[in-house]
């Protein structure tokens, strides 16, 4: 007889709007530990509810990848452990609340040009390329020019993400993003994979 302080985990599931699969992926990455069973069936109390809501809260709202959300959802780690992991997810929200920020600026500005074809007609739009863009830092006096060099050179100085794999993209050399998905990317975006092909179609 199923306990009656317990729920299945279409329950569990749907009482954060969530699919039973993603409370099922999150116990193979360890963001959940795995709950009693009845009859080869999981079976969620009260404290396993409030631990899938933690993780929703984690993943979702702050936006974790699942290995540091896993810090600080099983239970297991210690407070330094999953304080730091929520610090590490807090500069990367901050980095791109800068990121959006910026991109919001840049929009409203685009905004105000007055020409019908902002890439064939608008005069302030080779220094905005040259100002926010890699092609800065190709010096080269013209488009076609600075594309046939093969892009910028990479940024030496450049600070490391921790966000990021530890392979280089094998278009700049920079870290390779990690997929929210938990997938692994080769490239670090998509203009260095079709920088890439052109070159692969090249030889």
């Amino acid at each position: 007889m199923a306990r009656r302080d317990a729920v299945s985990i279409g329950e569990a599931a749907a009482l954060y709007g969530l699919a039973p699969s993603t409370v099922r992926w999150w116990e193979r990455r360890g963001v959940l530990n795995e709950p009693v069973r009845e009859g080869g069936k999981r079976r969620y109390g009260a404290t396993d509810l409030r631990r899938i809501g933690l993780a929703y809260l984690c993943c979702v709202v702050g936006r974790m990848p699942l290995d540091q959300a896993a810090v600080v959802t099983s239970g297991r780690a210690t407070r330094d452990a999953w304080q730091g992991a929520i610090e590490a997810q807090l500069v990367q929200v901050e980095r791109q609340i800068t990121e959006l920020e910026a991109a919001r600026s840049y929009l409203r500005h685009a905004l105000t040009c007055t020409d019908d074809d902002i890439a064939g007609d608008c005069p302030v739009l080779d220094a905005e390329l040259a100002t926010h863009t890699p092609r800065g830092r190709v010096p080269a006096p013209d488009l076609v020019t600075a594309a046939r060099t093969g892009g910028p050179p990479r940024d030496e100085s450049a600070t490391p993400d921790p966000s990021c794999d530890e392979r280089p993209c094998p278009g700049c050399g920079f870290p390779v993003p990690r997929s929210p998905r938990g997938r692994p990317r080769r490239y670090c975006s998509r203009a260095c994979r079709q920088r890439a092909y052109r070159a692969r179609h090249r030889e």
